[in-house]
């Protein structure tokens, strides 16, 4: 049904060239809010009423008889309908709406996906420090960022992963001082434990693990203690190291792996950091004032100008963001977004303002911003904060445990990043209709369990004739599977991976209402045929939409 509909709108586009040639109006449908108004509604005689000084139902009319004489109307529409001040409601033919269980089951997992392009782009997210265990907002980052990654390849996209992470700085020099004085035997709670230490049971572990000189293996790092109480440097590393091996273990367990590590050492290291201070003095960007040097960020809409080089000495903060993000223009990736929690929100304007003061032509918004809130976790009725694991947080590992890798994904994925989202451990394990991802995985194991006892080759239904599917249960379901390509440029677009959540749920509910109105395994074996093509589209499209979140599609519960 997607070619069906870039049939019809191809002709629609045509009329309204000729229809009104020097006011451009994109064609385009809509959803009726009603089903009973037709499939689809235009507004395009409404848009074209003040510019062409015209009466929109008049209007509306000359497009009508224009379009239903059209070769594409004319196959695939069965009739047009005049309502409001100029509304067409389009109202499909069956063999049109039972299109798209062809195009489904022939484009099987590549249905929605568009052609390969030019264009590469990157996704930055958790980027977590190696300071402790990933926590449930690392979970969210992780659920938003691979999402919208798998949403942009579906777009055509060639996306890259990046994991981005501070390995120095004060917390990693606060990480250290806390493992060193576990391995001296001292606890949280002794006299002159310093406040900022670290105090979950993970320190201790670090530091029995450095003594006895064991080796720790990361994705991006190896390393090998020396078990010597007085190698700063060297326990540094290897508690760096151990963390990085612990987040790694909690991303496997999210079934999440990244192109990329890239450490903000490296900026330092490789002369980058400072080579982007003097660009933006030799541009004429920054100013002295108390001894510090600034930017002027309120050229570029910031709300006030920013510090860059402390009084003290040492940089601030976004200066090697803004280094890091130029990294990202040269290396091709003229997309970037950043997944970031909301306490990164201040940070946006200053490096934006830092990377179009550099001269290098990057554009206004560069990079694109998904910001969300942390995460509630809720069992047994109460509030949950503290884990044994960190010691003061609920971290990502406990949240699959206690549940599974699919429902923290789906569960973190069904909001928009920037609500407050409380997750309810309890309802997780549930299976029933309550627990939404158990009842979308329990739709597609529905449909696996009626074609195992059907039996036959699923291969074949492929070319089952459609026509039997003329019910309007059938067609509403197969309404449904035409949306999903236009979720997915939406959801792409819009950065929202929430509105495939959205989507799957209504899937789920419409075949589950098919179900119950139509007998599948009828002795008819034409009306048999058709159904199971239809259920079997239905099967692929629920399990694509899950894929796309990470979340697996069962074939029995």
């Amino acid at each position: 049904m997607p070619s069906v509909k870039q049939q019809l709108l191809a002709a629609l586009a045509a009329e309204l060239a000729t229809l009104a040639p020097d006011t451009p109006v994109a064609a385009a449908f809509e959803s009726p809010r009603q089903a009973a108004h037709g499939d689809w509604a235009c507004t395009a005689a409404m848009q074209l009423a003040k510019p062409l000084k015209a009466n929109p139902r008049q209007l509306a009319e000359r497009l009508k008889a224009a379009l239903l004489a059209t070769p594409a109307f004319g196959q695939w529409v069965h009739a047009i309908d005049i309502a409001g001040p100029g509304f067409l409601n389009i109202r499909l033919k069956p063999a049109a709406k039972q299109q798209v269980v062809r195009e489904v089951l022939a484009q099987r997992e590549r249905y929605g996906w568009l052609p390969a392009r030019a264009e590469a782009m990157i996704v930055e997210f958790v980027s977590a420090n190696p300071t402790g265990p990933l926590h449930v907002g690392h979970g969210r980052q992780a659920a938003l960022g691979d999402a919208l990654c798998n949403l942009f390849a579906t777009q055509g996209w060639r996306v890259h992963r990046e994991f981005y992470y501070n390995d120095a700085g004060v917390q990693i020099e606060t990480l250290t001082r806390s493992v060193q004085l576990r391995a001296q035997g001292r606890r949280p709670g002794d006299a002159g434990w310093p406040e900022a230490a670290y105090n979950g049971d993970y320190i201790q572990d670090i530091a029995s693990d450095f003594l006895a000189g064991k080796t720790v293996q990361a994705d991006d790092r190896r390393f090998t203690a020396s078990g010597d109480l007085n190698d700063w440097d060297g326990m540094r590393q290897f508690a760096v190291a151990y963390l990085r091996h612990e987040q790694d273990k909690d991303l496997q367990a999210f079934h999440l792996k990244f192109d990329e590590y890239f450490l903000e050492s490296s900026l330092y290291a490789s002369g980058r950091v400072e080579a982007t201070v003097q660009r933006l003095i030799a541009a004429g960007k920054t100013y002295e004032k108390d001894g510090a040097l600034w930017l002027r960020t309120t050229d570029y809409g910031d709300d006030k100008d920013r510090v860059m080089r402390k009084s003290e000495g040492g940089y601030t903060y976004f200066v090697p963001d803004v280094a890091y993000h130029t990294t990202k223009w040269e290396r091709g990736f003229r997309k970037a977004i950043n997944i970031q929690g909301t306490d990164h929100h201040g940070t946006i304007a200053r490096v934006r303002a830092g990377l179009q003061a550099l001269g290098l032509g990057i554009p206004e918004g560069y990079p694109d911003y998904v910001l969300h809130t942390m995460v509630r976790v809720v069992r047994g009725g109460e509030e949950v904060k503290i884990s044994k694991r960190a010691g003061s947080y609920v971290t990502l590992r406990d949240l699959i445990e206690w549940t599974s890798a699919d429902a923290v994904r789906f569960f973190l994925l069904s909001r928009k990043p920037d609500t407050e989202y409380t997750f309810d451990v309890d309802l997780a394990v549930q299976q029933n209709n309550d627990n939404p991802v158990y009842y979308v995985q329990y739709a597609h194991a529905r449909i696996c369990s009626v074609l195992q006892a059907w039996g036959g080759d699923a291969a074949a239904l492929a070319q089952a004739e459609l026509a039997p599917l003329d019910t309007p249960a059938a067609q509403a379901l197969m309404l449904q599977l035409a949306r999903f390509p236009d979720v997915l440029a939406g959801a792409a677009q819009d950065l929202a991976p929430h509105d495939v959540v959205f989507y799957l749920r209504e899937l789920a509910a419409s075949y589950h209402s098919y179900y119950d109105a139509e007998r599948i395994l009828v002795d008819d074996e034409a009306v048999k045929a058709a159904r199971l093509a239809l259920v079997a589209a239905t099967a692929q499209v629920l399990h694509n939409g899950l894929s796309l979140l990470g979340v697996s599609a069962p074939a029995r519960m």
